[in-house]
């Protein structure tokens, strides 16, 4: 009788096992088949989005010379919004927008990022609340090739086109690019792409510029780089900086 008993047992469990196999067969099948078809629809997004104006900029923080540039094209496409992550402080940002005569209530500052990963991870709710489908990403040499890389791994994923604009900085980066740290950002970047499908952070900090109180910050005094191309007169109490910011 024991030895029946242990026969049985056996095959219930065998039983078990493949039924447990052929589950996850099928899930891996259909998950295999969502992948493909969301694959296959960003794709056909991407290629129509490659062929549309650019419908938003996205300035990276590290250098207020990518703030100046942006300054510029603001004149050029006075309707296209402005998203800066994590830039200069926000009287230096005013300081350069406000002569050039843009429509400040069309340039916006997001100031939770504290890394490259975090500018996209902050900056991905926002342009998809502004049905963004193309972006022209604004970031310097120093910042590539793992800037590029990331914003078409993760902004690619939500059939957003990176079409970059690179501008040369002067002085001493303020961040340094490295092959174990370019390949962590993709490796994480990778899995964020899919995960940002159904997770979508906030920022709880993100202002207009038009917002930006001047004469508080008059009053507390603050540093600008010395990039921005000023004199000591627009810098507020807190006299000039120096170099050129970064961020990891």
């Amino acid at each position: 009788m024991k030895r029946k008993f242990t026969i049985k047992s056996l095959i219930s469990i065998k039983k078990k096992f493949a039924n447990l196999w052929q589950l996850l067969q099928k899930l891996t099948s259909v998950l295999y088949f969502v992948l493909g078809t969301w694959l296959i629809f960003t794709t056909i997004t991407l290629v129509f989005a490659s062929s549309q104006p650019v419908d938003a900029f996205l300035v990276l923080g590290g250098s207020i010379r990518r703030e100046t540039y942006v300054a510029q094209l603001a004149k050029q496409y006075p309707q296209t919004p402005i998203l800066i992550s994590h830039g200069s402080p926000d009287p230096c940002i005013w300081l350069i927008f406000q002569p050039e005569l843009v429509e400040l209530q069309n340039v916006w500052l997001e100031k939770c990022a504290n890394s490259t990963f975090e500018n996209f991870y902050y900056s991905i709710p926002i342009l998809r609340r502004w049905g963004v489908h193309k972006v022209m990403l604004i970031t310097s040499p120093s910042h590539l090739p793992r800037a590029k890389w990331m914003a078409q791994i993760l902004l690619g994923a939500h059939g957003i086109w990176v079409e970059p604009e690179i501008v040369e900085e002067s002085g001493i980066p303020g961040n340094n690019e490295s092959w174990g740290k370019t390949g962590l950002d993709l490796t994480r970047s990778v899995l964020w792409a899919i995960l940002s499908q159904i997770i979508q952070p906030q920022c709880s900090n993100v202002t207009k510029l038009a917002e930006v109180d001047m004469q508080a910050w008059e009053h507390k005094g603050f540093h600008c780089e010395h990039q921005g191309g000023w004199g000591d007169e627009g810098q507020g109490a807190g006299g000039r900086g120096q170099g050129a910011g970064g961020k990891n």
